[in-house]
């Protein structure tokens, strides 16, 4: 995966990678940012959508929002014509959240409050600062907040998803090139 990932990240630029992303996905992500648009929600998109709008070269499945809480609420308020699962408390081994899902015209949005990573000692981390850690990239005349893909690595490493992780630390480092 990673030879791959650094042959198609020197052939594409920021914006040709943009442009893999389907019409149904900016679409929906139109949708989202116009309803949640002056309203008071911290939210970001994060995931292989992210990922794709910061130019890297991946084509995304779904769109992932990330939150607080108060946010996943909202956000499921604000966009409750397209809800498909309620939010309510979600928990596996590595990974908790408030967890919602949202189906914009056939694109599944998934809706992630006060996510919460599996510390090594077994306990729970804070939820992410997501000011910390948020960017805006433009797309399609749309600023759009991002998770920076520095603090996606991390994230990715954390939770044991090493392929991931690495395709990350590859466009970081292609980008710091200057290649992506």
């Amino acid at each position: 995966m990673i030879a791959w990932s650094r042959v198609r990240a020197s052939d594409r630029t920021r914006s040709e990678a943009k442009q893999m992303i389907e019409m149904s996905f900016a679409k929906a992500l139109r949708r989202i940012r116009n309803g949640l648009q002056d309203k008071p929600v911290n939210w970001v998109v994060t995931g292989s959508l992210s990922f794709a709008l910061q130019g890297v070269p991946v084509t995304p499945n779904d769109i992932d929002l990330q939150t607080d809480l108060a946010g996943a609420l909202a956000i499921e308020q604000y966009l409750s014509k397209y809800t498909v699962r309620k939010v309510k408390f979600s928990t596996t081994e590595k990974i908790r959240s408030h967890f919602g899902e949202l189906d914009i015209n056939g694109v599944k949005v998934e809706i992630m409050g006060d996510v919460q990573k599996r510390q090594e000692d077994g306990s729970w981390e804070k939820p992410v600062d997501l000011a910390q850690h948020k960017q805006y990239v433009e797309f399609r005349g749309m600023m759009i907040p991002v998770l920076a893909l520095e603090y996606e690595y991390e994230a990715y490493t954390k939770l044991g998803r090493f392929e991931k992780a690495a395709m990350l630390k590859e466009a970081i480092k292609s980008r710091r090139d200057g290649v992506v």
